[in-house]
């Protein structure tokens, strides 16, 4: 598998169809890959990036913490499937010297890999059936 590193470009919200749209971009070209998101991973995610700390752990907060007093760490995410106009990701964690994958929703993930200050991966074959479908 292919995987295309990629970075948080924008977050939109679209007034008129009511949906939030994380947009991420290729970190080293020019595509990008736009993704319908919930209200709530979107105002985690603007939360994070605008440097707010709410006075108790959000439900992304309390993931990330978890995991790291577990003891692992988070290494990238990636969205790795589109299937039937959804996206799938998983989290990829080290866990002492194994590594873990933990299925997860996208919007998720990049809440916790911007709080893990951990990387974006897309799968290729996800990106070109974009292309493709635009």
């Amino acid at each position: 598998m292919a995987i295309v590193e990629m970075e948080l470009n924008k977050i939109r919200i679209d007034e008129n169809r009511g949906e939030q749209v994380i947009v991420l971009k290729e970190k080293h070209g020019g595509r990008i890959l736009p993704i319908v998101i919930g209200i709530m991973e979107a105002t985690s995610i603007k939360m994070k990036i605008s440097g707010v700390n709410p006075p108790r752990p959000m439900t992304h907060d309390l993931f990330y913490n978890a995991i790291t007093q577990l003891g692992a760490k988070m290494d990238k995410m990636i969205i790795n499937k589109l299937e039937n106009n959804t996206f799938f990701a998983k989290l990829i964690m080290s866990v002492d010297s194994r590594i873990e994958e933990v299925d997860a929703r996208p919007s998720d993930s990049i809440a916790i890999a911007i709080r893990a200050k951990a990387p974006i991966f897309v799968d290729e074959q996800v990106l070109e059936n974009i292309s493709n479908s635009a």
